[in-house]
């Protein structure tokens, strides 16, 4: 009876000081004029039940306090926007007080060069060098033939076979983009580069606790591996004084015509960015494009039948081209409906430089602002019957350009690589619809958040077409 009442008495105390504690905390962030919210505990706020819940925590905090609420989110204090009006303004005006508010883990990890972590005349300057890698001259002279030559290698030989589908898409949008990046020796330093790649990526978007063991730890350890695997490519190159005409190829130029002078940290970054930017949308889109086809037959009738018909003008050995990209039209409307209704971009973050008034409210310097725009994507207003695939319903040019139209960011910020990855979505369905058929085995439980994922994988039986 006597260790009853001990531990009774233990957990008692325990509870009173976890209620002082998590009190202590919204005390100091209880300054007038923010809006409401909870801060949950000191340094680790929300973060847990952000990243388990997801969705269901933010509407359940909008439930509570409305659509512009306070949290303490991934290690920073954070103002959460629900609001698409005011998450279009937000996103359209970054000069005024805001700039990218990304966790410092992604700072940490991705590098403070990369172009999603600078702001004004440096952001302008990095953005104009990696639009004029990846112009729409560029990608039908010199990217297409490449991410062609790399999809019809990859998926080649797939038939009578088992495949986790997540795990080949990953694999898929790393390599291309590697070879884009950088053709000669994208061979020889893919099984060094690929496994240190997979740990940097999973580290973007963890707690900064640089612990052993932790994926912030690991994540930060493999992007020093990728720093010398890329700076000993880089003296390589200066080494052999040799021309290459790929993405590395143009960041490393000192003619006059290129504009863009970038340091070699400068061009690293750059490289990391490319190839994490295009990884998440590309492999997940894909992936999950998969899905919904062996789901939807009548989707993938039709989207074969598109493809098919490029084949039948076309030499079996012969190239898609850019005419071709131009008229797959219905495999556009694809692939916005996969991002549409996967939801691969749940929201952005901004950060205040000063104290700014929004929607009624003072935000203080040094806030986030994470705005959420994955709730766009389901309002039955944009976009009638929202949780059915329809691709039909991008059809009509004017959803693409709607205002709420956020799948690839907005303002000065929007994606930059978009038609890229579309084109190399759009490759890799073609060859994989013209040449096989698959069902799906085991029907594995797929997560939405914070990535669209399938912790088990995704198992697909592939047969020949």
């Amino acid at each position: 009876m006597g260790v009853l009442m001990v531990i009774f008495g233990v957990f008692v105390m325990v509870l009173c000081m976890c209620t002082a504690v998590l009190r202590w905390n919204e005390m100091r962030y209880r300054k007038k004029g923010l809006p409401p919210g909870t801060m949950g505990w000191p340094v680790f706020g929300e973060t847990t039940e952000f990243l388990k819940q997801g969705p269901n925590f933010l509407k359940n905090q909008r439930a509570r306090y409305g659509s512009f609420f306070k949290s303490h989110i991934l290690g920073c204090p954070t103002v959460v926007s629900m609001d698409p009006e005011l998450n279009r303004y937000i996103l359209m005006n970054e000069a005024k007080g805001l700039v990218p508010g990304y966790p410092q883990s992604m700072l940490d990890i991705l590098g403070k060069c990369n172009i999603a972590a600078v702001h004004g005349s440096t952001h302008k300057q990095m953005r104009g060098a990696l639009l004029a890698l990846i112009s729409p001259t560029m990608i039908r002279q010199q990217l297409l033939p490449k991410i062609d030559e790399f999809m019809r290698a990859f998926l080649s030989n797939w038939d009578n076979q088992v495949i986790n589908i997540q795990d080949r898409t990953k694999e898929m949008a790393f390599l291309s983009s590697l070879k884009q990046i950088a053709s000669a020796e994208s061979s020889s330093v893919a099984q060094q580069f690929m496994p240190e790649f997979f740990k940097l990526v999973l580290g973007t978007l963890s707690l900064p606790i640089d612990l052993p063991g932790t994926n912030y730890r690991r994540g930060f350890q493999a992007r020093q591996n990728i720093l010398k695997i890329l700076g000993q490519l880089i003296e390589k190159r200066r080494d052999s004084e040799e021309s290459h005409k790929d993405m590395l190829g143009y960041l490393m130029r000192n003619d006059d015509n290129n504009r863009h002078k970038l340091s070699d940290d400068e061009i690293i970054d750059q490289i990391i960015t490319i190839l994490y930017s295009g990884y998440e949308t590309v492999s997940t889109t894909s992936m999950m494009a998969v899905k919904y086809l062996h789901d939807h037959p009548t989707v993938l009738e039709e989207l074969r039948k598109e493809h098919m018909g490029i084949r039948e003008r076309k030499r079996a050995d012969e190239p898609i081209e850019w005419n071709d990209l131009k008229s797959m039209r219905f495999t556009r409307a694809v692939i916005f409906e996969t991002s549409r209704l996967a939801t691969i971009v749940n929201g952005v973050l901004r950060k205040t430089t000063q104290d700014m008034e929004l929607n009624g409210y003072v935000i203080p310097k040094g806030w986030r602002i994470y705005v959420y725009t994955r709730e766009i994507n389901y309002d039955p207003f944009l976009y009638p019957d929202p949780l059915a695939f329809n691709p039909w319903r991008w059809m009509d040019k004017g959803l693409e350009s709607q205002n709420y139209f956020l799948i690839f960011g907005g303002g000065t910020r929007q994606c930059p690589g978009k038609e890229l990855g579309i084109a190399e979505i759009s490759t890799f369905l073609h060859y994989f619809v013209t040449r096989y058929r698959w069902e799906e085995v085991g029907g594995e439980k797929l997560m939405k958040f914070p990535r669209v994922e399938a912790p088990n994988g995704l198992h697909i039986r592939v047969s020949s077409y």
